[in-house]
């Protein structure tokens, strides 16, 4: 993975409210790929974000995916919370999550192994899927945020079991 696909970001520097929606095909996650300073890469993580004031975390979920892919997703689930505390280029961020199964649309993104889109701010992003079993290994990518594989791993491939 080259550069193009890298840019430098540091939290906010208050808390974040984010809704994230987790597809999954075949076993596999779509996430995003998420870089350091040096675009190195650094891990990767289910696609969503803010959810602005006055909105409610399924409509942030549903305008997230149609800003970024251009789609019109299906909730699957209940939601469950997540709390993160982490750091990024020696900054620290806080948010709380509100994590969602989703579905696409039939026959949405084919077999396609990657996708490419742009954030809001102009961004080129791109997001592929993962097996959980490739994922927090010591030489291989993290899944963001920590802690979200051992409790996907609880509930294998479903939020809610």
């Amino acid at each position: 993975m080259t550069r193009d696909f890298a840019h430098s970001w540091r939290p906010h520097n208050s808390i974040r409210v984010k809704a994230l929606g987790l597809h999954w095909r075949e076993n596999r996650l779509l996430a995003a790929r998420v870089f350091d300073d040096s675009g190195k890469l650094k891990g990767v993580r289910p696609l969503g974000g803010t959810i602005e004031f006055g909105e409610t975390a399924q409509n942030a979920l549903l305008r997230e995916f149609h800003e970024e892919l251009g789609i019109t997703i299906s909730i699957a689930n209940p939601p469950i919370f997540f709390e993160n505390l982490y750091e990024h280029e020696g900054q620290t961020g806080h948010e709380y999550l509100v994590i969602f199964d989703v579905t696409f649309p039939k026959d949405c993104f084919g077999k396609q192994e990657e996708i490419t889109f742009s954030e809001d701010n102009g961004t080129l992003c791109s997001a592929a899927w993962f097996s959980l079993e490739e994922l927090d290994l010591q030489d291989g990518p993290k899944l963001f945020p920590e802690g979200l594989k051992d409790r996907l791993l609880q509930g294998r491939a479903s939020l809610t079991g």
